[in-house]
């Protein structure tokens, strides 16, 4: 078989030999010219070349992809400068960055002493030898390796994993600025799916702690500043209120304070997530704490293990997408949560657990089947 870009070999009919040759077989000078401009062909005669989708495409800097190499610098990029590529931070030293903007992955390579921002990602970060580094990120993967001293407000749809690193200090992600929901979206990121508590050392040290939680008022503006009023990103919106934050504030795993815990769950609808965060506003403002929260699919085999007496009537409800579930809790939770549930979400497709006897199981198993689910 052929080259793909091979020439065609050419088999000469008699009548072109004799045509081509005189008596001792050699071609006559009068006939190659005029062979070849037939191979040739003229310059007016030539086509287009053909154009293919990629030679469209708009060319690509890498380097508007990229920090690498800077010092006592504010730098990021501006919404819309990334649009879900790659990023590459590398080599700074005291820098405050911000990328304002949702990515595909990102990894940070020998920085030190460097306040970081990270808008959603679709994949991984990746902490690799940095120092002294105090950053809020919101991703799908979360890793570091071989860093220290490291403060994080983070929301990770899976399990945050630190290998050979130190003093490492995890708390929930506290940020807003007016395109971060949609970077969520587009990121395909849920703010209800947070493991920003459940972190996996890879590389434990017998006796030694390598990681531990953030004091639970913990800011993030004494963490992560504000841009300087007179860079690029003044004119981004940004708050740092907790309950401005668009992932909703959770305890993770610390310590609760009461043994009453109560399960909300509300099934897909128009305004899913506004209830949900409706909820929460209800319920803190009335002292109670949210624990945790999920959004997961949910098949009737599953509705059936995780509700089952109620299950009958569920059923139907989660054709239309997934849930959103949440933990909530102080001592008269559950009757409270029931109250809220008929004076405010009266006629919503919801959940709410019946008594404080049969909470605890309410909660346990809807939190281990989304936890099973997103494989944590």
């Amino acid at each position: 078989m052929g080259c793909f870009f091979s020439k065609k070999s050419r088999r000469k009919s008699p009548k072109k030999d004799s045509a081509l040759t005189d008596g001792d077989g050699s071609a006559t000078g009068n006939d190659l010219p005029e062979t070849n401009n037939t191979a040739l062909g003229s310059d007016s005669s030539q086509e287009a070349p053909k154009q293919y989708s990629w030679d469209k495409r708009e060319k690509v800097d890498p380097k508007d992809f990229m920090l690498t190499g800077l010092k006592n610098e504010t730098v990021g990029r501006l919404p819309g400068k990334l649009n879900g590529q790659q990023f590459v931070i590398q080599d700074c030293e005291n820098c405050n960055i911000y990328v304002f903007d949702h990515s595909a992955t990102i990894t940070i390579d020998d920085c030190v002493n460097c306040r970081i921002l990270l808008g959603p990602v679709k994949g991984s970060v990746f902490f690799r030898d940095c120092k002294d580094i105090k950053c809020v990120v919101a991703c799908q993967q979360f890793r570091t390796r071989d860093c220290k001293k490291m403060d994080v407000f983070l929301c990770c749809a899976t399990q945050p994993i630190i290998e050979s690193s130190t003093g490492m200090k995890f708390g929930c992600y506290q940020y807003y600025y007016p395109e971060l929901a949609f970077h969520f979206k587009d990121a395909g990121l849920s703010i209800f799916n947070n493991n920003w508590s459940n972190i996996h050392d890879f590389t434990p040290v017998s006796g030694e702690t390598n990681w531990s939680l953030l004091p639970e008022d913990a800011v993030v503006l004494e963490y992560m500043p504000l841009p300087d009023p007179e860079s690029e990103f003044k004119s981004v919106r940004i708050s740092t209120e907790a309950s401005r934050s668009i992932v909703p504030m959770t305890k993770g795993g610390r310590r609760t304070e009461s043994e009453e815990s109560c399960l909300f769950v509300f099934f897909a609808g128009d305004y899913t997530t506004a209830n949900a965060r409706k909820l929460i506003d209800e319920a803190t403002t009335k002292g109670f704490v949210l624990i945790q929260t999920k959004e997961v699919s949910m098949r009737p085999e599953d509705v059936n293990r995780v509700f089952q007496n109620n299950a009958e009537s569920l059923t139907e409800w989660i054709t239309k997408g997934p849930v959103v579930a949440l933990e909530l809790n102080g001592d008269g939770v559950v009757e409270a949560c029931r109250s809220i549930a008929n004076e405010v979400f009266n006629g919503t497709k919801l959940f709410v657990s019946e008594s404080k006897n049969t909470s605890s199981r309410d909660v346990d198993n809807f939190f281990n089947f989304a936890d099973m689910q997103m494989g944590l």
